[in-house]
C-alpha cells in the first residue's frame, strides 16, 4: 500500500504558523498576543509547542524583543506559504459565488505603501474577481466615485473637511514634519516647503498649520508623488508633511523643537458609489479589515 503524504511526520497545526509568523514580524510576543487575539502566556506556550515538535528553537529573546533564530529563518518562508495556501484553499471555497470586476481608486502614494497587501490578500481569498486599480489625487478619485466611473475609492482627507464628507474613515494618523537627519533646511527663512499639487490634503493642512503659526514659507517643489518629495528632503532643500510611519532614515520628524507647528491628524476615507455590486462589498470589507490590522499593528507598536 502506498505511504499517504504526511504520514509518520507530526503535522503543525496551522494556527501555530500563524502565531510565528506574527511574532518574527513583530519582534515580540506581547504585540503579537494582542495582534492574535490570546493572552501573552497562550502565545508562548504555542510556540513552545512549536518548538518541541520541530526540536529546535525558533527564537531568541533579547530584552523586551525577540529575534529568530536561524532554524527560525528556515522556517519563516515556509510559514508563509503554508499560510498563503491555507488562504486560497479556503478562498476558492467560501468566496465561489463571488465574481466580476471592481473598479478601484487610491491616491497614487498608496501603490507601494498599503495597495499590494491589500490586493495580494483579495486575490487569494476572491480570486473570481478582477481589481482594476486606478492611481489618482483625491478630489479627483472623490469626483469619479460620485459620478459612477468608478466603484471604490480611498481618499486622503483633513477631518471636517468636504472631502471628509460621505465616507467611512478606515484609517488615522498624525501627519508630522519630515526633513533630513543633521539637515539644516528647517533653519531656512522662509521656510521651503516640498509638497504635492494643488488639492491635496496634507498640502492644504500644512499650509492652515503654518499660517495659524504665523511661520513665513514657500513652495519650492512640487511633485504629485511623494518620492519626487522624499528627493527635495534628501538632498536637504526643503522639509514636508508626511504622515508619521513614512519617516525613516536618513529623514527625521521635526517638531516644536524645530520651530516648527503641530499639523495634525489626516483620514483615509473608503468611499463606494451608489448602487455598487456585490464584488465591490466584498471588496471593501476586505479593504476595511486590512484597515484594523494595520491600525492595531501602529498601535501595539507605541
Amino acid at each position: 500500500m502506498e505511504k499517504l503524504p504526511g504520514s509518520g511526520t507530526p503535522l503543525i497545526d496551522i494556527e501555530l504558523y500563524r502565531t510565528f509568523l506574527v511574532i518574527a514580524e513583530t519582534s515580540s510576543f506581547s504585540k503579537a498576543s494582542e495582534l492574535i487575539g490570546r493572552t501573552p502566556s497562550a502565545v508562548s506556550m504555542q510556540i513552545k509547542k512549536l518548538e518541541t515538535m520541530l526540536g529546535v528553537s525558533v527564537f531568541v529573546r533579547e530584552g523586551r524583543s525577540v529575534r529568530l533564530t536561524s532554524e527560525g529563518e528556515a522556517l519563516l518562508g515556509y510559514a508563509r506559504r503554508i499560510l498563503m495556501l491555507n488562504e486560497e484553499a479556503v478562498g476558492l471555497f467560501v468566496s465561489p459565488s463571488v465574481e466580476g470586476e471592481v473598479r478601484f481608486g487610491a491616491p497614487s502614494d498608496f501603490g507601494t505603501r498599503f495597495l499590494p497587501n491589500i490586493l495580494s490578500r483579495f486575490a487569494r481569498s476572491h480570486p473570481g474577481v478582477n481589481v482594476d486599480v486606478h492611481l489618482d489625487g483625491s478630489p479627483m478619485l472623490d469626483e469619479k466615485v460620485r459620478k459612477g466611473e468608478l466603484d471604490l475609492v480611498l481618499c486622503t482627507a483633513r477631518p471636517g473637511t468636504k472631502l471628509a464628507e460621505g465616507g467611512e474613515v478606515v484609517y488615522s494618523e498624525p501627519l508630522v514634519w519630515a526633513g533630513l537627519e543633521g539637515g539644516i533646511a528647517y533653519e531656512r527663512d522662509p521656510l521651503p516647503l516640498a509638497v504635492s499639487n494643488p488639492g491635496c490634503p496634507w498640502r492644504r493642512a500644512a499650509r492652515i498649520a503654518l499660517d495659524a503659526a504665523q511661520k513665513p514659507y514657500r513652495i519650492s517643489y512640487t511633485s504629485f508623488h511623494s518620492a519626487g518629495q522624499e528627493a527635495a528632503l534628501l538632498a536637504d532643500l526643503a522639509v514636508a508633511p508626511f504622515p508619521a510611519s513614512i519617516v525613516e532614515a536618513p529623514m527625521q520628524i521635526l517638531d516644536k523643537r524645530h520651530g516648527l507647528p503641530t499639523i495634525g491628524d489626516y483620514h483615509i476615507i473608503m468611499k463606494e458609489r451608489a448602487r455598487a455590486g456585490r464584488a465591490t462589498h466584498a471588496f471593501a470589507e476586505h479593504v476595511e479589515e486590512c484597515f484594523k490590522e494595520i491600525s492595531l499593528g501602529s498601535a501595539t507598536a507605541v
